[in-house]
């Protein structure tokens, strides 16, 4: 109990970071996240150090469940350079639950709204059907978490 009180206060010592991209900066013992909407779903950006960015499911919504995502599963890792973001995005199916397809992204990003987009090939059924599309996932700022 006392090492759950201390995280605690150790977390509450972040007031006096930077408030950047909806992510808390400047801060070298810790790291805060936000909460963002992304299609219905809650969603957790967390800072892993040198710029890195996790993307991870809070609250998926029930077509998501469906294809086996469940709080903590991993939508984008990547960096943030202040401005936008880059990296790896992921789409699931509940065809393929586990075996998400994995494609680049990248957007501009500000303290409300990330827009990533990125081209994936379209499957049917977890197979590729040999033609592209673009996909465009938008994030939009809910709360600190």
């Amino acid at each position: 109990m006392v090492g759950l009180i201390l995280r605690r206060v150790s977390a509450c010592t972040l007031g006096l970071a930077v408030m950047l991209g909806g992510v808390v900066i400047g801060s070298t013992t810790a790291q805060a996240a936000s909460c963002w909407n992304h299609n219905g779903s809650v969603m957790r950006i967390t800072a892993t150090g040198g710029g890195g960015r996790e993307i991870r499911y809070l609250q998926p919504r029930q077509v998501l469940r469906n294809a086996g995502v469940r709080r903590g599963t991993l939508l984008f890792n990547g960096f943030y350079n202040g401005r936008s973001y880059s990296g790896t995005a992921r789409r699931f199916s509940r065809f393929c639950p586990g075996s998400p397809q994995t494609y680049g992204v990248s957007g501009p990003a500000n303290n409300s709204r990330i827009v990533l987009r990125g081209n994936r090939d379209k499957n049917r059924r977890c197979q590729p059907t040999g033609v592209r599309t673009t996909d465009r996932l938008v994030f939009t700022f809910l709360y600190p978490c």
